[in-house]
């Protein structure tokens, strides 16, 4: 719980995250809703929140740890910027 609504009333917090491997969190707004997906490399939504938006205080995005590269991990050739 946080104090940070107007009049200290303590509002709650709610965390969507992305846990396992090439999952992701996209973040739309529109016609007062936020929306929060967990998505898959593909493109499937695993999980959906949905807020009003008149009632969200603050939306916070960390980003993802830096992945450490494993022993049987493949060597990646970066792209060249062409000009």
């Amino acid at each position: 719980m946080s104090d940070d609504a107007p009049g200290g009333a303590p509002t709650p917090t709610y965390e969507v995250a992305a846990p396992r491997a090439a999952r992701r969190v996209d973040v739309a707004h529109g016609r007062g809703l936020v929306e929060v997906t967990e998505v898959t490399r593909g493109g499937t939504a695993v999980r959906t929140a949905r807020f009003m938006a008149a009632r969200v205080i603050a939306l916070v995005e960390h980003p993802a740890p830096r992945h450490t590269a494993e022993d049987d991990d493949e060597t990646v050739t970066p792209l060249r910027v062409t000009a």
